[in-house]
């Protein structure tokens, strides 16, 4: 079934003096999560490699940061039907955000509701289940199952958030390099980027508190939207569906809200083809033993297939993300390649 694409009116721009706050909102198995220069990954990638581990966590991700300070700040929101009803929350998700959304939702006591495609990963669709989540499973990629989800909360009462539109959980996001940038870690920070939460929140507070760090985002080759609409300022859709292994990343249909802030706060974004998303997977095991999903480990990746670039230099290099899908994982592990 084919949904319009739906355009809301503009949100209010995430604020980098809020993301100090919003830190200290943010439950502690959330925060301060490890970061350490990692010499052995630095010898595979030629580079520097300033590791920040989001996914030794509740829920393997970095997304639960956005999602409480969203439900500190706009819990009281949540909708009703029309009975009056707390009707709640609606989300679309890949499956990291309505994790962490179903997190938040549950401690705040919000029923939530997450669209997924009918192609996501079923270990994630049983993970925002196990947090209290209704799962519903419509669409052929995660924008399909979005536009389902927005047009479920219209018909509900319910409110749709909106990962990369909320202004709260980019600011959440954004508290990640607050903690990367307490010390001297580096000068490049290499961002995954999926709805652009992530190197937006980080980029504000980076512009803000380390303007000399070069900001720089990783799209898959498969899903290149993001890259397009950050050149641009075109928040049009993709025409063809993303084809790409990575699907926090696989993005078709762009959130002009983030990318505004993108456009402010990053200085350029690459591409990585899915054989470097895979061999980054797997360098990440064999040298930290850490299981990060492709598009968690796209930093990485994007210092492996572009050494002219990132050769040399101080990466800061979030690792947001450890529910990688079982049946890839073990394809990412056993299929060694000369050099990964």
């Amino acid at each position: 079934m084919r949904y319009p694409v739906y355009h809301a009116p503009p949100m209010a721009k995430p604020q980098a003096d809020r993301i100090e706050v919003a830190h200290a909102a943010i439950p502690t198995a959330f925060r301060d999560t490890p970061q350490f220069e990692a010499d052995e990954l630095s010898r595979a990638i030629g580079a520097r490699a300033f590791v920040k581990v989001e996914s030794l966590n509740p829920i393997r991700s970095f997304k639960a940061r956005g999602a409480c300070w969203f439900a500190a700040r706009r819990g009281a929101e949540a909708g009703r039907d029309a009975s009056g009803h707390r009707a709640g929350w609606v989300t679309g998700s890949a499956g990291n955000f309505g994790q962490g959304l179903a997190f938040a939702a549950g401690r705040a006591g919000i029923p939530l509701t997450v669209f997924s495609s009918v192609r996501a990963n079923p270990d994630k669709v049983a993970a925002m289940r196990r947090l209290g989540a209704e799962v519903r499973l419509e669409g052929d990629d995660f924008d399909a199952a979005k536009e389902a989800g927005r047009a479920f909360a219209a018909s509900t009462g319910a409110s749709f958030v909106e990962d990369g539109r909320e202004p709260e959980i980019t600011e959440g996001a954004g508290t990640i390099a607050l903690e990367c940038f307490e010390e001297d870690a580096g000068d490049i920070l290499v961002s995954p980027v999926g709805n652009g939460a992530l190197i937006g929140g980080m980029g504000l507070w980076v512009r803000r508190c380390q303007p000399n760090v070069r900001v720089v985002g990783v799209v898959a080759a498969g899903a290149p939207v993001m890259r397009r609409a950050w050149e641009t300022g075109d928040s049009t859709a993709a025409p063809a569906p993303p084809d790409t292994a990575a699907d926090g990343i696989a993005v078709r249909v762009p959130v002009p809200e983030a990318v505004a802030v993108m456009r402010e706060v990053v200085h350029e974004v690459v591409e990585v083809g899915e054989a470097a998303l895979r061999d980054a997977v797997r360098i990440l095991h064999r040298t930290l033993g850490l299981v990060v999903e492709p598009a968690g480990a796209a930093g990485v990746a994007a210092a492996l297939e572009h050494p002219g670039r990132f050769g040399g230099r101080r990466l800061v290099l979030p690792l947001c993300g450890g529910n990688a899908e079982r049946r890839l994982l073990r394809e990412c592990l056993l299929a060694e390649r000369p050099g990964a």
